[in-house]
């Protein structure tokens, strides 16, 4: 009775991530992956590690039966999420769509040529998708089935300062955040190219990038943000910090409140209360890592999590957890089996 789950458009750097956290879910069956560069070719040949340990191969979107499956996590580039999903509709799917692109995680169609540079494929559906950052909007409304998961910044970004918003009505938040190269997906860039990227860092997209908007519509307007991304020279992971000055003077106890409250019920965020979060705690884990500092009238909140898990493909499975019933750190997390799920 496991659950059968497809990854669409898996050869990408998450749709690896999705396939291992599949294949290890205790609850769920990895029944299909789909590929248009590498259809009819083993999952191994995109994800070398895969090698010898599924006899899965990438399959031709076009010749799945989808009613077969409880739910398809999407892992397209900006622009073909929405394309597929609203294909999959179309077909008279009725299971749990999950898109891991940019796609659905506004209301407003005029973002997307803003902020991302093209016209809304599908825009007729945006108001069918949940904004899935899990940790603050958890649990869904009764009967969610297409949710958006949210971008790799904009959920360490937005986590670090929810707590912030709810107490803090106006402020100015600089940001300073850096990413590893695995963010910028498989295709290669000069940006991305060894030589460039080794023993530097590089400021892009200055007050410009696109998981900013995603970020304000969860914090709302109260807290302007300046947000300085920046790539750093490792593969995997995000650490930034966010200063915020305050107009009044608050102790060390009063933030930790804040922050506890706010991520009582999060196991998978990580509180790290009078310092600020070391990258190397985060990755290859399915956790954000939050802390913070206080200083007179000054409040630095750090932040660390490993984008293509906790920025992607484990937040992915939290949320398919959660929309089918199971307990959220399944697969995730080693948690007793309760015997009476899916018997």
């Amino acid at each position: 009775m496991a659950k059968r789950i497809a990854i669409f458009h898996g050869a990408g750097y998450v749709g690896g991530e999705l396939i291992r956290l599949v294949q290890a879910h205790p609850y769920c069956t990895l029944a299909a992956v789909t590929s248009r560069t590498f259809a009819g070719k083993p999952l191994w040949y995109a994800h070398p590690t895969l090698r010898g340990q599924t006899d899965l191969v990438f399959a031709d979107e076009s010749t799945l039966d989808v009613l077969d499956f409880d739910a398809i996590l999407i892992a397209a580039e900006h622009g073909q999420g929405a394309r597929t999903a609203s294909r999959l509709l179309e077909s008279g799917y009725e299971g749990v769509i999950i898109d891991l692109s940019a796609d659905f995680r506004f209301r407003e169609a005029a973002v997307y040529p803003t902020w991302f540079g093209f016209e809304h494929p599908a825009a007729d559906l945006l108001p069918r998708f949940v904004y899935g950052l899990v940790d603050v909007y958890a649990p869904y409304p009764e009967g969610t089935r297409l949710l958006a998961n949210p971008g790799c910044f904009a959920t360490g970004l937005a986590l670090a300062l929810w707590p912030l918003s709810q107490h803090v009505p106006q402020a100015q938040v600089a940001v300073t955040a850096l990413t590893g190269a695995s963010g910028s997906g498989t295709q290669p860039k000069a940006t991305t190219h060894f030589p460039e990227r080794d023993g530097n860092v590089r400021a892009y997209k200055v007050l410009a990038h696109q998981h900013l908007p995603e970020v304000q519509q969860v914090v709302g307007t109260g807290l302007r943000i300046g947000f300085v991304p920046a790539s750093g020279p490792w593969t995997r992971g995000i650490w930034g910090t966010a200063i915020v000055p305050l107009a009044t003077e608050i102790d060390a106890e009063t933030v930790e409140r804040w922050f506890t409250a706010a991520y009582s019920h999060a196991p998978l965020v990580r509180l790290w209360p009078g310092q600020l979060p070391e990258l190397r705690y985060s990755i290859y884990t399915p956790f954000c890592d939050i802390g913070w500092v206080v200083g007179k009238e000054q409040l630095v909140i750090g932040f660390a999590l490993d984008n293509l898990l906790k920025g992607a493909a484990s937040q992915a499975i939290e949320n398919l957890n959660l929309l089918l019933g199971l307990p959220q750190t399944a697969g995730l997390l080693p948690t007793p089996t309760p015997e009476t799920l899916l018997t």
